[in-house]
Parts: C-alpha cells; sequence; structure tokens
C-alpha cells in the first residue's frame, strides 16, 4: 500500500506545483509551454509504476487470491442478523394485523455464512390475544402462512408452540 500511496502523493504533488506555476506566471507565449510541460510531467507521473508492472511475473491468480480477498465476518453477522430481525417484526406485525397480538417469533438461521439460510421459524403462542373474528379459524394455519408470507421455508420447518 505504501507504493501507491506514494505514487499518489507525486501525482498531486506534481498537479499541485503545475497550478502554483500557472498563477505565478504572467500571461504570454512562455505560460503556454510551461502549461504543456507540466502536462506532459504529470503524464510521466501517472504512468511511472508501468515499467514496474511490466518487469514482474503479474498473473491475474494473484488478484484471487484466498488472502486477498477477506470476508468480515462481524459486518456480515451483523447484517444477516439485522435481517432476521426484520423478518420477526415484519411476521408480528403481519398476524398483529390480522388479529393475532402478543406473539413471540425467532427464526433460526446461520448468520455467520455470506449467503445466509433460514433453517427453522419458532413461534410462541403462549401468551397469544385473539381477535373476537378469529375465534373459530384454525391459528396455526393461520401463523404459519403468514410466516409463509415472508420467508421461503418448508412448512414442516415452522415450529409453533
Amino acid at each position: 500500500m505504501n507504493g501507491i500511496s506514494s505514487w499518489i502523493m507525486a501525482i498531486v504533488g506534481v498537479s499541485v506545483l503545475g497550478v502554483l506555476v500557472d498563477l505565478v506566471m504572467p500571461n504570454g507565449q512562455t505560460k503556454k509551454y510551461i502549461k504543456g510541460i507540466f502536462a506532459f510531467i504529470v503524464v510521466l507521473v501517472i504512468i511511472s509504476p508501468l515499467p514496474n508492472l511490466l518487469n514482474k511475473n503479474f498473473s491475474i491468480d494473484d488478484i484471487f487470491e484466498e488472502d486477498a480477498i477477506v470476508i468480515q465476518e462481524d459486518f456480515v453477522y451483523q447484517v444477516n442478523r439485522d435481517r432476521l430481525e426484520t423478518l420477526e417484526n415484519m411476521i408480528v406485525a403481519d398476524l398483529k394485523e390480522q388479529g393475532v397480538g402478543n406473539i413471540t417469533v425467532n427464526i433460526s438461521a446461520n448468520v455467520f455464512t455470506n449467503k445466509m439460510k433460514i433453517e427453522a421459524v419458532f413461534v410462541d403462542l403462549s401468551q397469544v390475544v385473539i381477535n373476537q373474528n378469529l375465534e373459530h379459524i384454525d391459528i396455526n394455519e393461520l401463523v404459519a402462512k403468514s410466516v409463509l408470507k415472508y420467508v421461503s421455508i418448508d412448512k414442516n420447518n415452522i415450529v409453533i408452540n
């Protein structure tokens, strides 16, 4: 990283020097030539790393080494955990809108992988409050339908207590 930062600093330094010389130089024929010389120097500074790259045994496989790409597990964990929490809240809100309140939804998934796969959904109905309109409806079926709206999972992996 040190080589790239020094290269960028060289580009910035030459550009700033060129702007300063441009401001100090009086208008005229000489200013045009000086600007051309500084433009040429900037181009030389920009292409200066090319000979070093061409002399090395550069391979595109070097870019895709295992160490080159590091997945930040903490970030993946937090994003997946937030997704699960959002899904849980959406299911609870959907059921509340349908007249089923005071339930707890927990989604089980491997939150440490890039492609999170939901394994099971646990719904706790021990303290459920049901609207009078839903007295004769199968609550388990209603809950399962609501869960399947938001989570693509086998119906057998929905555990309702």
